[in-house]
């Protein structure tokens, strides 16, 4: 009992999260990607996405709980319950697949063990392409963020407010939806660039600003900078996944002359930018300070976020050690968003 048959090498035992998951038929339906799912508290969530990222190449979600307000047009963020990190494998190399299942459910039993925010246990399902983005929509209302900037689902409708900038967004299989505090912070962070013309005024020039958007996404960030009046935005993203969705939501807010999504990370290899935005995570941002920073021109602003309290000293030393200086700073629970600026 317990062992792997020959006929069926893709299985798992019934002693880890891949426990009844048929590997080798999955592999071969098309479209079919392993999800695996924790449930962690809000002040876990950074460590769990690191410890899920490193088995799935392109990175993590978060679902935050949150309870619908506003006769259900609107959402409230519950910080009180646990957020959900998730993240999707291909299905290429059952052996592979299953080594990585086995470190990320190692790693989080270590972290499980320091008990110091609640952390649930590591599930595994397998999920369609098709299925598993319909299933955002259950999650994803319209969301208001700072003064203007409102999230509309493209299945949703909204009572649109006369200064309201509303981004219509569907994320399919990216990360970004506006429900996360990094998400939010970095939103906010952005609208009051523009609040202050450093975005539709925002160039060396006195023109619209030319704005990078590092790690895009489902492309929220790119598609505000640009309704706040960028006339330029380059969206990158190391996730194909991730760079089809910020070019198919450009498209559907008619930006895709403004908006140009491919490929890439930082440097990009066209700055200087008047604005970079990178809504990652602090070790990510410290890895990429370099490449960050060469991307800014003199005098133009960085927003970094997807900062835990903790790393934020870590992040502001980084940073400033290649003369950035932090002007302003944001912070939603135990999150924290950093502008800083590069001196003329």
């Amino acid at each position: 009992m317990g062992e792997r048959s020959a006929a069926d090498p893709g299985t798992a035992t019934s002693n880890d999260p891949l426990a009844g998951i048929d590997l080798a038929a999955a592999a071969a339906t098309p479209g079919a990607w392993l999800e695996l799912s924790v449930a962690a508290d809000h002040e876990a969530v950074e460590a769990v996405s690191e410890i899920l990222s490193r088995a799935a190449p392109g990175g993590t979600s978060v679902e935050p709980a949150f309870e619908l307000v506003e006769d259900g047009l609107a959402a409230r963020v519950d910080l009180a319950r646990p957020a959900v990190v998730r993240a999707h494998l291909p299905i290429l190399d059952a052996a592979v697949i299953r080594a990585a299942v086995a470190r990320a459910d190692r790693d989080l039993g270590h972290l499980q063990a320091f008990g110091l925010r609640p952390i649930g246990d590591l599930t595994a399902a397998i999920v369609l392409e098709a299925d598993w983005a319909n299933a955002w929509k259950a999650h994803f209302p319209v969301l208001r963020i700072g003064r203007r900037i409102v999230i509309r689902p493209t299945w949703r409708r909204h009572r649109r407010q006369p200064d309201d900038i509303v981004l219509a967004l569907d994320p399919g299989m990216a990360f970004g939806t506006g429900l996360h505090p990094t998400t939010r912070l970095c939103l906010a962070a952005l609208e009051s660039l523009g609040d202050r013309g450093l975005v539709d005024h925002g160039g060396a020039d006195g023109a619209p600003a030319r704005v990078l958007d590092v790690g895009s996404g489902s492309g929220i960030l790119s598609i505000a900078a640009a309704k706040l009046g960028a006339r330029e935005v380059l969206a990158v993203d190391v996730d194909p996944i991730a760079v089809e969705a910020s070019a198919a939501n450009a498209r559907r807010n008619r930006l895709s002359r403004v908006i140009r999504a491919r490929e890439g990370s930082a440097p990009s290899g066209e700055g200087p930018f008047d604005v970079v935005l990178a809504n990652l995570i602090a070790s990510l941002l410290i890895t990429l300070a370099d490449g960050l920073v060469a991307d800014l021109r003199p005098g133009g602003t960085l927003i970094g976020s997807g900062i835990f309290v903790t790393r934020e000293a870590g992040v502001v030393e980084a940073f400033g050690a290649r003369g950035l200086e932090p002007v302003n700073r944001s912070a939603e629970g135990d999150w924290v968003a950093l502008e800083m600026r590069r001196p003329s």
